[in-house]
This record gives structure tokens, C-alpha cells and sequence, in this order.
């Protein structure tokens, strides 16, 4: 495996749909700052009762900007408004667009990004800033053995591991806390590391092969206009 490197683009809505005429996965990358902390007008009974649950602002924030943004890419993908769009997390805390198991989705944030993927097929994905965790606070309790084939480049390695060891875990449904101490094993699944623009780090992990990526940022969607 290899890390790829981006030099990152920009990307309307309107665009989305023919992304997903060309490729299999497409990972749109959000700046949270972008958006004024938004209303929970649009999110169902059930989205309201997770967001009552998250306990600071910026969790809420970022869930409530997280979810307006893939409704309203979904309903451009199914050619519906995006308020009739309805998420769900279930027992595993995946995301799914309800009434369309076509659509895959995973979401990952780090710092004032979110990371937004809509797939044609199972997929996981973390992002983290480059450098942005203190390796000598949690490398004491965690594997930093790369699975096999990965790179392996002075300090980088143990932030490719860990993008990875998260992305498996949100495809497999297991808790990071459940795999501190194992060695990561991706043997029956496929991977990918990429870099973008030398500042963020994003782990992609299926077990569909080949596949098709378009990462890139989306433009701000302003919702004010689609009251």
C-alpha cells in the first residue's frame, strides 16, 4: 500500500451527481467554520433525541451541520428534497439514509473538518490533522505495528496506523477501545492512505476492490436560501 497524495479541489452540491456517475466512494471534506451554528428544525424525532444527548456545542454543531449536508447530497443523488430525507444511527452508531441501503456513509471529524463519504459499498474512513495528536500521551497503550504493505516513514507511521486502526473499526463495527492492543490486521480488507495538501491525513478501509475515490472540499451550501 502506498500513500497517495491530493492537492485539494472544490466541489459544488450541484456536482454530486455526476461524481457519482464516475466513481464508487466520494469523500467530501467540510469546513465546520463555514456554517453559523445552525437550527435543529430540519432533523427528525430521532436525530433530535441523539443531539439532546451530545454534551457540548460543538458536537452538536458539527452533528447538526454533519446531517443537513449528507440529506441534502442524498436528496440530489435520489432526486428528492433533502427535508424529506431521514438519518439513523443503529446499535453500532453507522449512519444510514433511511429508505436508501444503496447509499453508504461514514462520517469522521477532526478538529473544524468533517469528513463526509457516500459510497456505493461498505466502506470506513478516518481523518486526523497531521501531527495534531501527541504520540507519547496514547502510543503507550496502543499497537503501533502497521499492517503489512503499509509505509512506514520515521514518526508518520504511528498517525497511518492509527487513521487505519479507526476506519477498520467504524467498518467492522468494533470500538477503538476494543483494538488498543491488537495489531492491526487488514488481510481481508482493502486500504488506502491519502494525504491532502500536507496538512490532513484520511484512511479509507473496505472489502470491495477496486474502487473509484473523489475526495475533495464542498463548497458552502447555504441553507438559508432553502427555507
Amino acid at each position: 500500500m502506498k500513500i497517495e497524495h491530493f492537492t485539494s479541489s472544490t466541489v459544488s452540491a450541484e456536482q454530486v451527481f455526476y461524481l457519482w456517475k464516475e466513481n464508487d466512494v466520494l469523500i467530501f471534506m467540510i469546513y465546520l467554520d463555514d456554517y453559523p451554528y445552525p437550527t435543529a428544525d430540519h432533523l427528525n424525532k430521532v436525530e433530535r433525541m441523539h443531539l439532546d444527548s451530545l454534551k457540548t456545542e460543538h458536537f452538536k454543531k458539527r452533528y447538526i451541520v454533519s446531517r443537513m449536508i449528507l440529506k441534502y447530497l442524498s436528496g440530489f443523488l435520489k432526486e428528492k428534497t433533502w427535508s424529506s430525507i431521514s438519518t439513523v444511527k443503529d446499535k453500532h452508531g453507522r449512519v444510514h439514509v433511511c429508505d436508501h441501503s444503496d447509499l453508504h456513509v461514514c462520517i469522521a471529524y477532526t478538529k473544524n473538518i468533517i469528513a463526509l463519504a457516500i459510497s456505493k459499498m461498505d466502506l470506513g474512513i478516518d481523518i486526523e490533522v497531521i501531527m495534531s495528536r501527541s504520540v507519547t500521551s496514547i502510543s503507550k497503550s496502543i499497537d503501533r505495528s502497521l499492517p503489512d504493505n503499509s509505509p512506514s516513514k520515521n514518526g508518520s507511521d504511528f498517525l497511518v496506523m492509527w487513521t487505519l486502526k479507526e476506519a477498520y473499526c467504524k467498518l467492522s463495527n468494533e470500538t477503538m477501545f476494543s483494538n488498543l492492543n491488537r495489531k492491526l490486521d487488514l488481510s481481508d480488507f482493502y486500504h488506502s492512505s491519502y494525504i491532502i495538501d500536507t496538512e490532513y491525513l484520511l484512511a479509507l478501509v473496505t472489502k470491495s476492490h477496486p474502487y473509484k475515490v473523489s475526495i475533495a472540499f464542498l463548497q458552502k451550501i447555504d441553507f438559508l436560501t432553502l427555507q
